[in-house]
């Protein structure tokens, strides 16, 4: 048997294998890091192998490792190893500007994404996301048109809402939130981006919500295995989101391929300014313009626009159904002494703003971005929401890519090829920023608004010594004061608040899915009420790598309210 053992383990077919295995095994426990001599977290002193014994460390438990990397080495850099992402050079949370403000050809936020996220492989077609000429149509277009917007959103949050979370006044009935919300989200954001009718076929939004989760698990794996043979794996591992893919296409496909034809006639046309008021204003509308005007072919391809669809509902439902699932559940969950009066609070908050940008509180036209903005302890729910349960647990990513290096404002040289980031979860829960930092408190941030005014009248050196300012110094004092209330806001960046990223990089879409998100949490807090008696407490998120994740099977009770006045 021996005889037999060893005969097949030098087979040529079956050894050349083994081998190779085992040297990248210990090519990759020998090799020399090439990071920085800084302390690395998870590693203990004298041990063999401190890289690759603490990235499972950290990996199976990552609270502990990033509340650690900012407690002991609050003021340095330090290496955070985790297991298939790589070995981090995590940044003192003071040099977060400082990493922000780098070129691109020095430090790459897209590279780094494209790496985390395996977008060669996970995307049927790379050239979307090597060329993502649809990031300016965000940061422009949707960002400017989100007011005109506001009454599609409704419409579409109305109709998904009451359908999935019912319309019965008498008795209370159980959803699951997480569930629920994401169907809603899909379909209130696929609203702005083909229109109707497709925003509600139900095949594409279930091919885009599919598609949303195959992605971040697929990358999962192929980071686990050596770059030598992920394009062996790959095809197989990507396997269910190139037919989620698929199947999203041909259901838009048509659409897009209508929407060029009518273009292209209207070009044509001896007025086409004329007939382009009978255009959709949705972002599959915009992304044609952009295409027909780049007058590439591969461009304006039926497979090229719907792909950017496909892409854009990867990157914004997959979040915004954990932002709205976290705010819904810290509401709903609150205890029952507490939870019915926040629930008044808003309503008297969204009742009010209603009237005063639009008339008495009845009829679509009501709500509008100005409304929205209005709404400053609704804006601040949702942005303690975040706090407490942001997704985001290291902030700023960002892959070194200048030859020879950067060097840090700490002294730290980092080499090409490393990755550096700042700390995200420990700064939300880190009491010297934020006050009583594990409660959730909805009002904190409406607070700190409301401060913001009296604070700035009542410093020193900002009046004339008895408490009245003049003119140019109200003036000032007044513009100051619209900053800091600014700031204070939920789709507001900072140092110390990396829910949306930071700097020149941050989420090119948070304007728009602030305005999204809050407008759907405003109409279920006035039309439905949620059983605060049998509620027990608040489900706890859990950890899926880097990233926290909320309760997805955890359950509400809800009811329709029988007036609502809206």
């Amino acid at each position: 048997m021996l005889l037999n053992l060893e005969e097949t383990l030098t087979r040529p077919a079956l050894l050349a294998p083994i081998l190779l295995v085992v040297g990248y095994v210990l090519y990759q426990l020998f090799r020399p890091s090439g990071l920085p001599d800084i302390p690395i977290v998870g590693a203990r002193p004298g041990e063999w192998f401190p890289l690759a014994r603490a990235r499972w460390r950290n990996t199976k438990d990552m609270k502990t490792a990033t509340e650690i990397a900012y407690t002991q080495y609050r003021d340095r850099a330090c290496i955070l190893p985790v297991a298939g992402a790589g070995d981090f050079v995590m940044l003192p949370s003071k040099e977060t500007q400082w990493l922000v403000d780098q070129p691109d050809s020095d430090i790459d936020l897209h590279q780094q994404a494209s790496n985390a996220l395996q977008l060669d492989y996970t995307v049927t077609d790379p050239r979307l996301v090597h060329n993502p000429v649809h990031q300016k149509l965000i940061s422009g277009v949707l960002t400017r048109e989100t007011g005109n917007l506001v009454p599609d959103l409704l419409d579409e949050t109305r109709a998904s809402v009451d359908s999935l979370w019912g319309t019965d006044t008498d008795s209370f009935r159980e959803i699951c939130v997480y569930d629920v919300m994401r169907r809603i989200i899909g379909q209130a954001t696929n609203r702005v981006f083909v229109g109707l009718p497709l925003c509600r076929d139900q095949a594409l939004l279930e091919a885009g919500m599919s598609y949303a989760q195959d992605v971040p698990l697929g990358s999962t794996i192929l980071r686990f295995i050596p770059w030598l043979l992920r394009p062996l794996a790959a095809p197989l591992i990507t396997l269910p989101g190139h037919i989620h893919t698929r199947r999203f296409y041909a259901i838009l496909r048509p659409e897009v391929e209508r929407r060029l034809r009518d273009y292209d006639a209207r070009r044509r046309a001896e007025d086409p300014e004329k007939t382009r008021e009978e255009e959709p204003n949705d972002f599959l509308q915009w992304c044609v313009h952009q295409a027909k005007a780049s007058g590439d072919p591969y461009m304006y391809r039926a497979d090229t626009l719907s792909g950017r669809i496909l892409l854009l509902n990867f990157a914004s439902i997959h979040t915004s159904s954990f932002a709205i699932t976290h705010a819904i559940l810290d509401l709903a969950c609150a205890a029952p002494g507490v939870g019915p009066g926040f629930l008044a609070e808003l309503r008297a908050e969204i009742t009010g703003a209603l009237r005063e940008h639009g008339g008495d509180g009845v009829g679509v036209e009501v709500w509008n971005k100005r409304a929205l903005a209005a709404m400053e302890k609704l804006d601040s729910v949702m942005r303690e929401s975040q706090r407490v349960n942001s997704f985001v647990t290291v902030g700023t990513s960002r892959l070194v890519v200048r030859e020879g290096g950067v060097l840090t404002p700490g002294g730290v040289r980092v080499p090409r090829g490393a990755v550096v980031c700042t700390p995200s979860y420990p700064v939300f829960h880190d009491p010297e920023v934020y006050p009583d930092p594990y409660d959730f408190k909805p009002f904190r941030f409406a607070e700190k608004r409301a401060a913001g005014p009296c604070a700035a009248e009542g410093q020193n050196g900002n009046g004339n010594g008895n408490g009245v300012m003049k003119g140019e110094e109200k003036e000032k004092s007044s513009s100051s004061s619209y900053v800091q209330r600014a700031r204070q806001a939920f789709a507001t960046t900072s140092h110390d608040y990396l829910a949306f990223g930071h700097g020149r990089h941050a989420c090119p879409g948070r304007f728009f899915a602030a305005s999204e998100l809050k407008l759907m949490l405003a109409y279920i807090v006035m039309n439905y009420d949620f059983d605060f008696e049998t509620s027990r407490g608040r489900p706890e998120n859990f950890w899926f790598g880097m990233n926290r994740i909320p309760p997805m099977k955890a359950t509400i009770r809800v009811r329709r309210r029988r007036e609502t006045g809206l």
